[in-house]
């Protein structure tokens, strides 16, 4: 005879919803080697913002791997990794073009990654001290985010409840 062992709820571990809010600490902007993929879109974005040819900023602030666009990083005095847009201002490490961050950036920390368990969760927010605080965002909030194709609507933005600071 098989039993069948009874599962308890077909809901992903953070069904009740997850807290996060941006603290613009820099820490998911540098660590290990990495990438931070890049449309075509936002290229252009990034571009506009910096008041720069799309050429230029391939060039200065891009690197191609397997056909696919990233931005470069810096080996840094901590020996890390940093995301050639984050710089040291005034003790404090910021995102230099945060306004138009791509859509990877903006959906921190809501990635597979982070969401596949709670012990992944728990992992990353030791490294984010804006995981567990502040803004609490619902099971559907947080698939929207973790799903998204195109910046989310500035309600629906992780961090401050905005898309544009």
């Amino acid at each position: 005879m098989k039993l069948d062992v009874v599962k308890d709820s077909d809901k992903p571990w953070y069904s009740d919803g997850l807290a996060f809010t941006c603290t613009q600490c820099g820490n998911c902007c540098t660590g290990a080697p990495g990438y931070v993929w890049m449309s075509d879109v936002e290229i252009d974005r990034l571009a506009e913002y910096l008041k720069m040819d799309r050429d230029e900023v391939l060039k200065q602030y891009c690197r191609k791997i397997g056909g696919k666009i990233s931005l470069k990083e810096h080996r840094n005095h901590r020996n890390q990794y940093d995301c050639t847009f984050l710089k040291e201002i005034d003790n404090r490490r910021v995102c230099t073009v945060y306004p138009v961050r791509p859509l990877q950036c903006r959906t921190w920390p809501f990635w597979d990654g982070n969401l596949a368990t709670e012990k992944s969760w728990q992992l990353a927010g030791q490294r984010c001290p804006g995981m567990d605080q502040g803004k609490k965002y619902s099971q559907e909030e947080i698939e929207k985010l973790r799903d998204a194709t195109d910046w989310p609507k500035p309600k629906d933005a992780p961090g401050s409840g905005s898309a544009e600071k």
